[in-house]
């Protein structure tokens, strides 16, 4: 066959062409990126401790204070927004300051901490060694050096100002948290609404599938935001699908069966599960418990936690297990892994 030079240019050139759009549709897609993270630097004020912590609460003690440690981490949103709302702005800056001496640990830091006598490790280890899943997570110490309060995740200042009063007025000694805070909180706050979401049921045992239960009462400062904007967010409405969602109300004293087919009240099963923070929820599948969330949480989180019950992921890894793998298969798909808190709509 004579092909003529014009011919075999044009015919090298179209082969080319295939080859290379061949190669571009195999290539693997560029890798995704984790966006909406917040660098924060801690205010100047927190103590500059050398992270012998038995010394700083003695030292905190002959100042009648309490030692507070915030556990953060680097571009963590949720800290970026505890310290800004919190910690950096009245009338919380100044009582803290009053009354705690504040100490930043990073959990994933290798800063050496000697806790106590008995306890000499890094902040990674330290954070591992008292099980920090969420930031921020701040321990509060008494004059023993014995932990007082824990809390994981973001509080709203309003709730936030009650676990620094409960502390400082040392009302530890006498009553749960939980009791402080339901007797001093304000309770007209938020009114609850009907929502097409919620199930009316009151035996949860009879939900075999995946289930989500929503606590939350009148003094719930974030419920407009939960509702507006997180439950608003496609991303995790898609993972909802195969929930039964159902909305308790934690002052109420309305009969339930939990899960487990125990008859309780709904205020009691708040207490069972030692859920503090409003909106809280509780993730179920199979009648049983695999995810809690008691601060708040943004989207991404959310619909992980989701995707992980309704999955049935638990059945072969922990979640922390789960949440590495797929962060990597995210990116690895040229997807973005977006931390930001939710728009309101």
């Amino acid at each position: 066959m004579n092909i003529q030079p014009n011919y075999k240019f044009f015919l090298l050139f179209v082969l080319s062409c295939l080859f290379s759009n061949y190669v571009s549709s195999t290539e693997a897609p560029v890798r995704g990126e984790i966006v909406g993270g917040s660098a924060h630097v801690a205010p100047s004020w927190f103590k500059q401790s050398f992270l012998d912590i038995a010394e700083d609460v003695d030292e905190a003690t002959a100042s009648n204070k309490h030692v507070l440690l915030f556990f953060q981490l680097n571009d963590c949103p949720y800290c970026d927004r505890m310290l800004t709302e919190s910690f950096e702005a009245e009338p919380l800056t100044s009582f803290i300051q009053q009354n705690f001496d504040t100490i930043s640990i990073n959990v994933r830091g290798d800063r050496e901490i000697a806790f106590n006598e008995d306890l000499v490790v890094t902040e990674k280890e330290l954070s591992n060694t008292l099980n920090v899943r969420a930031t921020p997570a701040i321990v509060i110490l008494d004059s023993n050096n014995k932990q007082v309060v824990r809390v994981n995740g973001y509080r709203a200042p309003e709730r936030f100002k009650l676990i620094l009063e409960y502390v400082q007025s040392k009302s530890y000694k006498t009553e749960k948290l939980s009791e402080y805070i339901n007797k001093n909180v304000n309770k007209d706050i938020y009114q609850p609404k009907a929502n097409p979401l919620f199930s009316n049921i009151t035996d949860l045992s009879l939900v075999k599938g995946p289930l989500m239960v929503i606590i939350e009462d009148s003094s719930c400062y974030d419920c407009k935001e939960f509702y507006d904007g997180l439950l608003a967010d496609a991303l995790v409405q898609k993972e909802m699908v195969p929930f039964t969602v159902v909305r308790i109300d934690a002052s109420s004293s309305q009969a339930m069966i939990d899960v487990d087919g125990k008859q309780t009240t709904a205020n009691k099963l708040v207490d069972k599960y030692q859920m503090i923070y409003r909106p809280g929820v509780l993730f179920f599948n199979e009648n049983k418990l695999h995810r809690r969330h008691d601060s708040l949480t943004f989207p991404h989180h959310f619909k992980e936690s989701l995707r992980f019950v309704a999955g049935e992921f638990y059945k072969k890894q922990s979640y922390r297990s789960y949440t590495q793998e797929r962060t990597e298969e995210l990116l690895s798909q040229g997807i973005n892994i977006d931390l930001s808190q939710p728009t309101i709509k």
